[in-house]
């Protein structure tokens, strides 16, 4: 029985989604989530799935940085994001990124069948609108691939540290000491690269869907 993952924060849009995979899949086991936390768990929970539909935009999480982390930990898991941005380029660095297929918000039953089924059978499923995009930039890939080597805990410290929250902050969070923070900072610089935390935001900030908009709060020096 195949098993498809959904992760998806709009209960409107996680229906339609169901509703695509039972009329071409009628036997699939389905799980969902609807922030990023549960999206971790649920792909930790059912790392064979068949399938991932990962909405590009959930909270708890910025931009393609979702994505890379999954293929990191899941390259076995196939991923085709979904979003109401349509942009080529947006649709490019999805599937740079890793990505099996995109999905725009705004297509019909049909196509969300069509493309389901694309994927399915193993084939990349790309639409028409995304021909001609460029290609995703190299300094990019290159913080991927680095991003990739964050353990899920420096991961999700590295995400908080992006929303602006400060040591004491994210040690309160995620019930651990701001001592434990600091050494998860530290690992983080060191695998990105980052000669500070400014640094590393802004890197990190490469992965977001406007990554000429990321600026960095504000906060403590390490």
């Amino acid at each position: 029985m195949p098993t498809i993952l959904v992760a998806d924060d709009h209960p409107l849009f996680r229906e339609a989604l169901r509703g695509a995979v039972v009329r071409v899949i009628p036997q699939a086991e389905l799980h969902e989530a609807d922030n990023a936390q549960a999206l971790y768990t649920m792909a930790d929970a059912h790392p064979d799935a068949d399938l991932l539909l990962l909405d590009l935009n959930m909270p708890g999480t910025h931009g393609f940085s979702a994505l890379v982390h999954l293929r990191g930990l899941h390259p076995q898991l196939p991923v085709v994001m979904v979003s109401a941005r349509e942009e080529p380029a947006v649709i490019r660095r999805a599937l740079d990124h890793g990505a099996m297929g995109f999905i725009p918000k705004s297509s019909n039953a049909e196509a969300l069948g069509t493309a389901l089924r694309h994927v399915l059978d193993g084939d990349r499923w790309v639409p028409d609108i995304a021909a001609g995009a460029p290609e995703t930039p190299s300094d990019e890939h290159d913080i991927a691939a680095r991003v990739r080597e964050l353990t899920p805990q420096q991961f999700r410290v590295l995400q908080m540290l992006g929303s602006g929250k400060l040591n004491k902050q994210i040690g309160y969070e995620l019930g651990v000491s701001e001592a434990t923070i600091k050494a998860h900072m530290s690992a983080i610089l060191r695998k990105l690269g980052a000669s500070n935390r400014t640094q590393a935001v802004l890197m990190a900030g490469k992965l977001s869907v406007d990554p000429d908009k990321v600026v960095p709060l504000e906060g403590e020096a390490e």
